[in-house]
């Protein structure tokens, strides 16, 4: 536990600390009335609201789109299900500036809508909560119908036997298993949602702020600390609040259930209204995933002139503009390496995580507390704000010995922030099946603790490694919140190119956002079919 602890103490806990304490002591002595003032101001209070209306309204317009997709890939077997099952994952590990960038292509300026029906959304809430449907899609799909596809479907057939009827059996028997997958979907969408930031920036035009965005807000463009401060707080106890009352009401829904391999549960669809209902989840996949990737790629070869490369060349150039010091082409070569090296941070420091947490597991007392401690504190990158983790790594690790301002090593560091609780989460269950009796007959034979674990466990673990490695290479080259703050303006990364090129006027502008974000979406498309390679033997699950 040595090393996670001490590189989530100085890359994670430091950082934030720091923020918090500028804000609410800038002379030295705390000021706790900022906090009554700050949440008192009609505008801030407009913020908050928005944050909570949005993530709810996020979430339960996922769940309605997206449970009949979690059921027609659990139940039901046809033709391209597994390259489907691919694609409507594909969205989720797209950084959220370029899923930004996908609607603004569609229901922007000069957008599909635009130009058909004169219809703009880029400045609309519709825009915000059809743009989050559309990044958790694959949660509700992959964590419900994974589950969903492992039920034993003879209970719900008894209860029919038995007199009830389809709903009832349903209602009584399905739904109560389901309960606690729903619940961790819901949860995840929701919070996703509530620290929204790319999609939210890009999307809302100014007229509409979530928490993460007013955190940048206040910090980058009005150097108020003392407000971020505050709203960083804020953010923290109410995902905090999320997660202990998630905790203890989904625990006492679990029971234990009868699970079978998802070969025997899929069939082909029978009748009209199963084939109407698959019918119905492969038009909105179309529509909802489909299109908004297709009019991306679209826009990114229609010049001015016509179709062509043209947007594509100019990412070689240097323009006048003074957008970047660099040819935005260099993006792609900056996020490749600063995405691997992020990977191999990620993965040592959540692997030893997560065997730390297995070896440990079975301690009782004081060790098991600190064991749950820990496994908490893995979780919280997840839930504080990229943005002030950023922030904070400007003002702190300026000063040996930890003096990393000016080294590329800054941006890979913060990027395996967010990837380490994927390694963990990924390769967790995994090690916590392994047979602790053959470690323990590999100790008497009298292999040491590092010959053990490279014997026993690694051949039992090194694909859930490579799955790790992938979700975490994926996941950094997409970071954004924290990256916006400390890549430097002669090695900016693909997230931030594209941010940059948005926010400069011109079709030359938008045409390479659409080159670069098309380029972004391929990187992440190939990794991602990489990782279903590697899983196709696995239990289809695990998210």
């Amino acid at each position: 536990m040595a090393l996670p602890v001490a590189f989530f103490a100085v890359f994670f806990a430091w950082p934030v600390v720091s923020i918090v304490d500028r804000g609410l002591r800038p002379d030295g002595g705390w000021r706790l009335g900022r906090i009554g003032e700050t949440l008192a101001r009609p505008e801030i209070l407009d913020v908050l609201g928005f944050t909570l209306w949005q993530a709810l309204a996020s979430t339960a317009l996922t769940l309605l789109v997206a449970l009949p997709g979690a059921y027609v890939f659990a139940r039901f077997d046809f033709p391209g299900k597994s390259v489907l099952r691919a694609v409507v994952t594909v969205p989720f590990v797209l950084p959220t500036v370029l899923v930004g960038t996908a609607f603004l292509a569609l229901v922007g300026r000069n957008g599909l809508t635009d130009e058909v029906w004169g219809l703009r959304l880029d400045t609309s809430v519709w825009a915000i909560l059809l743009a989050h449907v559309f990044f958790n899609y694959a949660v509700v799909v992959r964590t419900v119908g994974g589950l969903w596809s492992q039920l034993d479907p003879r209970q719900e057939e008894a209860a029919r036997v038995l007199g009830a009827s389809r709903w009832t059996a349903w209602r009584t028997v399905t739904l109560p298993a389901l309960v606690p997958s729903v619940a961790a979907a819901a949860l995840m969408v929701f919070l996703f949602t509530f620290t929204s930031f790319g999609i939210v920036q890009i999307l809302g035009g100014g007229a509409y702020s979530t928490l993460e965005a007013e955190i940048y807000r206040q910090t980058a463009r009005l150097l108020d600390l003392p407000t971020a401060a505050v709203l960083t707080l804020v953010q923290f106890v109410a995902v905090g609040l999320i997660l202990a009352v998630h905790a203890r009401t989904v625990r006492r829904q679990e029971t234990a259930l009868r699970l079978v391999p998802p070969e025997r549960t899929a069939r082909r669809p029978r009748g009209a209204g199963q084939w109407a209902l698959l019918g119905g989840v492969l038009l909105s996949v179309a529509l909802l995933i489909l299109l908004p990737l297709g009019v991306l790629v679209e826009r990114s070869f229609a010049g001015p002139q016509g179709y062509g490369l043209g947007y594509y060349r100019a990412l070689g150039t240097l323009d006048e503009s003074g957008t970047f010091l660099v040819p935005p082409l260099e993006a792609i070569g900056n996020s490749l390496r600063y995405a691997v090296a992020a990977t191999g941070i990620a993965v040592l420091v959540g692997g030893l995580a997560a065997a730390a947490l297995t070896w440990r597991s079975g301690r009782a007392g004081r060790a098991a507390r600190l064991v749950r401690g820990f496994d908490a504190l893995l979780m919280l990158p997840l839930g504080v704000s990229a943005v002030t983790v950023g922030f904070g790594f400007l003002i702190t690790l300026d000063e040996p010995p930890f003096d990393l301002r000016a080294s590329w090593i800054l941006v890979p560091l913060a990027q395996a922030l967010v990837g380490v609780p994927f390694v963990v989460r990924t390769m967790l269950p995994v090690l916590r099946a392994v047979d602790e009796r053959l470690r323990e007959a590999a100790a008497v034979l009298g292999a040491s603790p590092w010959r053990a674990w490279r014997e026993v466990d690694l051949p039992l673990v090194w694909r859930a490694l490579l799955v790790a490695a992938g979700f975490a290479f994926a996941v950094s080259l997409g970071e954004f919140g924290a990256t916006v703050f400390i890549a430097r303006p002669e090695a900016p990364t693909l997230p931030v190119a594209v941010a940059r090129l948005l926010g400069r006027p011109g079709e030359l502008n938008y045409g390479q956002a659409m080159a670069l974000s098309t380029i972004l979406m391929v990187v992440c498309a190939v990794s991602l079919l990489l990782l279903e390679r590697l899983r196709n033997d696995r239990t289809s699950g695990e998210f």
